[in-house]
């Protein structure tokens, strides 16, 4: 099972939308996936029609103390509406969750402890975080094999790339490895100088870290979330889900291995 985590410390970059067009992805290729919305908007679990506001389990359950669920993942499964691809939701009082339970030890790996229970059940897991540093984000990156980082085709975006570039320095010093991550342009718009000149610097400045080609614009995402049905699944050669597939060629050999099934 891999363990991907789709981060950013800069929120509006395309995070959801690489979350959902992977997932569908691998999944209508046969693989059983498992997404994961740790960030308290929500964005992720809406997407599939359920509300981080009335949800009666979430991932703030593996957490809370005081849960029945407490540390058990599995009774926090929940189904979307493709076969093979299945979420654990967020919930808004996960925003309450920094100040109940950050300064406790070891609460920084209690998502890749989980984790080990659904190792026969799935080959991904897609991770959805916060975009702000903490527990949450920590238990993410803690848990994963690889580190997706999209990042906006315009300028503000790259200062929030710096700040995701320090805390992955940071955890790679408490972890004692490396992990591998890859820079995913997104959003981006030819016919505007902003994003022209944007990808030119991040190419310039993070060089091999960069996948070689972007996500381009494309307004048909939006009829895909509209629907809540990833858009592998409804829109499948639409320029945006030939993107992601290709970025997905790009990460085979992060996920691909002598003991692996390549997906079709």
């Amino acid at each position: 099972m891999k363990v991907w985590a789709i981060s950013n410390q800069k929120g509006g970059v395309g995070k959801t939308t690489t979350v959902v067009s992977l997932a569908g992805l691998l999944a209508r290729s046969g693989s059983r996936v498992l997404m994961i919305d740790m960030d308290p908007h929500g964005s992720l679990s809406a997407y599939f029609k359920y509300s981080p506001d009335d949800v009666s389990v979430s991932i703030y359950d593996l957490f809370d103390e005081t849960s029945t669920t407490k540390r058990n993942i599995i009774p926090l499964i929940k189904n979307t509406c493709i076969p093979g691809l299945d979420i654990i939701t967020a919930s808004t009082a996960l925003v309450t969750m920094e100040k109940k339970m950050g300064v406790r030890d070891g609460m920084g790996r209690v998502l890749q402890q989980a984790l080990r229970d659904v190792t026969p059940m799935y080959d991904f897991v897609l991770v959805d975080t916060p975009p702000l540093l903490g527990v949450l984000l920590i238990n993410a990156l803690a848990a994963s094999d690889h580190l997706l980082i999209p990042v906006q085709t315009e300028f503000l975006a790259l200062k929030g790339l710096e700040r995701m570039m320090n805390t992955l320095t940071m955890l790679n010093h408490s972890l004692g490895r490396a992990m591998p991550y890859t820079i995913i342009p997104t959003m981006y718009d030819r016919r505007t100088h902003a994003s022209v000149d944007s990808l030119h610097v991040l190419r310039i400045r993070y060089s091999n870290d960069v996948w070689p080609s972007c996500i381009p614009i494309d307004t048909k995402f939006r009829d895909a979330s509209k629907e809540g049905i990833p858009p592998a699944f409804c829109m499948s050669d639409s320029r945006g889900v030939l993107a992601y597939a290709a970025l997905l060629k790009y990460l085979k050999p992060y996920y691909v291995d002598q003991f692996d099934e390549i997906p079709a």
